[in-house]
């Protein structure tokens, strides 16, 4: 089992790949032999020894079962971005090449699109572009290089932390057990002050979704 972005791929047999994803969020659990599944799945692969695999989304999903010689073509995940926690993948130079193709558009929106990066959702945004003193809507043109690096490398150590904490507290891996990530910088703490500067956390809307900022740290 591998995973890219926001997709887990699963080798299911030499010929056939699982391709995974919880979308706005959901459980993927591995039952043993006997094992009921849950009566909320709605989806669920069988194996031969009596062992399960199920799915159940909170809003939307996808489970595509794909030709793992057709992979390179599917629609969904053919085309995702740089992997952020692959060394030899997520490099300055590359990082560097996407923004400088998307300068017009808001930083924000240039991490998030799953086209140029795969993997970073709007959860993890708000501690990055904090940890980088990025304000969501500033334009990608307006970054300097000295900013880009920092924002290079506020992606790597965010999400590898997340990583290490088995996700967020409410989420939950393959064999039930809820994450550790539950302390966040600025994300989610509308009125609360910032853990630099003391100014009050602040909600603002960003296109479709909303944002966390410290007005003063984020510029």
């Amino acid at each position: 089992m591998t995973a890219r972005g926001k997709w887990v791929f699963m080798q299911l047999d030499p010929v056939v790949t699982l391709l995974l994803n919880l979308g706005m969020g959901g459980e993927a659990l591995f039952h043993r032999k006997g094992e009921p599944l849950p009566g909320n799945c709605q989806s669920a692969v069988l194996f031969e020894d009596g062992c399960a695999f199920s799915q159940h989304f909170w809003w939307f999903g996808y489970v595509h079962a794909v030709k793992t010689a057709e992979l390179a073509s599917h629609a969904m995940t053919a085309s995702l971005g740089l992997d952020p926690l692959d060394d030899g993948e997520f490099t300055l130079d590359a990082f560097d090449k996407v923004l400088q193709e998307k300068k017009r558009s808001a930083i924000k929106t240039v991490l998030m699109d799953q086209k140029n990066i795969a993997g970073i959702g709007n959860v993890y945004i708000q501690d990055i572009l904090f940890a980088a003193g990025l304000h969501p809507l500033r334009k990608t043109a307006d970054v300097t290089e000295f900013e880009r690096r920092v924002l290079h490398a506020a992606i790597r150590s965010q999400l590898q932390r997340a990583l290490e904490l088995g996700g967020l507290a409410y989420e939950k891996d393959l064999y039930d057990q809820p994450g550790r990530f539950k302390d966040f910088l600025v994300g989610y703490r509308e009125g609360k002050p910032c853990p630099v500067c003391g100014t009050v956390v602040q909600k603002i809307r960003t296109g479709s979704t909303a944002s966390f900022i410290c007005p003063h740290c984020q510029t």
